[in-house]
């Protein structure tokens, strides 16, 4: 199953990091990556994944990280 991910991050240089490390861990494959910064505190990640798993397994993962401020799968 493909997914589509809109992720709202805290704007630090480890956040990437540890957004792709949850999405390889839960057995996800990133299929194509948009970033853009929104102001001066904030990122903007469009996120496109697949795997046979259950997309909640990695959305719950992604809300407890610290910075992820919001974690949105697009229809």
């Amino acid at each position: 199953m493909s997914y589509q991910l809109s992720l709202t991050l805290v704007q630090q240089p480890e956040v990437l990091e540890r957004v792709l490390r949850v999405v390889r861990h839960r057995g996800f494959k990133v299929t194509k990556m948009e970033m853009q910064l929104e102001g001066d505190q904030g990122v903007r990640l469009a996120m496109h994944v697949e795997s046979e798993r259950a997309i909640e397994l990695l959305t719950n993962q992604l809300d407890k990280l610290f910075d992820v401020i919001d974690c949105r799968v697009q229809a």
